[in-house]
């Protein structure tokens, strides 16, 4: 049995690390979050001691470690501006990391977490769970069998409703969560890259607190991409459905590819590989991450060349 802290309790995706702590026969011994709404620890490892100030954390950390009671693993789920020294905190404490995406908000920062890998031994982790779909398994299997010379025309579509509170919390703020791009896409970015090879062409056509759109020209695909939290942007056949405020769509060469479904135990595969010392590592997060921030550092173009057709529907001036 592995034991486990957790930094960043009470967010969203906390619940998915602690299912699959759970799920994999571990054990969480300490979490970390300034917010003290974490009941849902309640439901996975009601034992486990809680801080909500990182002194208090770090001290129980070190008591642990200096009383021969090691944690094996750190698993974050920060705001994504803290990942990095979050990451670095875990391998100085003596444990491997395991990190939300994305891994940083910035390339070089992955070149510091080499170098911290090699000082402590230790190894950073990153759940990159498009990877382990069924689905997205099976297009890469038919990308590699086609001619070498085959080049995929792909629209990814990815509109998750967010309320007011979204523009409000530090998913908002650029510099905190690296905006929409970064936030709700950067999986998506490492998943083409992972099914189509590297990316050689970025284009940003539109970019505001609400959407990102543009093309990429990868290896094996040309990729019109858009990324949305405004429920206005639903088809209307998704608005009719009251509990559904999600969308994802990619088809490729004109079908569309299913993966609405599937991503309920994703997280528990991803333990499972690390676990196994198979999880997917710094170098496999460097396409993504340069993606992201490249698209970071782009002004935008406007409806100019290959732009994703949804754009065409979309009331613009409200952006």
């Amino acid at each position: 049995m592995k034991t486990f802290a957790l930094i960043g309790a009470a967010g969203y995706i906390a619940p998915r690390h602690m299912g699959a702590i759970a799920d994999t026969g571990n054990i969480l011994v300490a979490a970390l979050d300034k917010s003290d709404s974490v009941g849902v620890m309640d439901s996975f490892f009601p034992e486990a001691d809680f801080f909500t100030e990182f002194e208090r954390f770090d001290r129980h950390v070190d008591l642990r470690r200096r009383q021969g009671e090691t944690i094996d693993y750190v698993s974050i789920c920060s705001p994504n501006y803290l990942h990095d020294a979050h990451v670095r905190y875990a391998l100085r404490a003596g444990a491997d990391a395991i990190c939300e995406k994305p891994l940083v908000l910035n390339p070089w920062n992955l070149d510091g977490l080499s170098e911290m890998e090699k000082a402590t031994g230790k190894r950073v982790y990153s759940i990159l769970q498009l990877r382990l779909h069924p689905s997205i398994i099976a297009l890469r299997k038919r990308v590699k069998e086609a001619s070498p010379d085959t080049k995929f025309d792909v629209d990814l579509t990815y509109i998750t409703s967010r309320g007011r509170w979204y523009g409000v919390s530090w998913k908002g703020d650029v510099n905190q969560s690296g905006g929409i791009a970064t936030n709700i896409g950067v999986h998506f970015f490492d998943m083409l890259n992972f099914v189509f090879g590297a990316i050689e062409e970025y284009r940003l056509h539109i970019s505001s607190g609400q959407i990102a759109s543009g093309y990429l020209e990868l290896k094996r695909a040309r990729v019109r991409w858009l990324l949305s939290i405004d429920s206005n942007h639903l088809p209307e056949s998704v608005k009719a459905q009251a509990a559904n405020r999600t969308y994802r769509s990619i088809t490729v060469n004109g079908d569309e590819i299913e993966f609405s479904g599937g991503f309920t135990d994703l997280h528990t595969q991803s333990y499972e590989q690390i676990l196994a010392g198979q999880g997917f590592g710094i170098d496999e997060n460097r396409a993504a991450v340069t993606a992201v921030s490249e698209l970071r550092s782009m002004s935008p173009v406007g409806m100019q060349g290959e732009f994703h057709p949804l754009l065409r529907t979309l009331d613009l001036g409200r952006m």
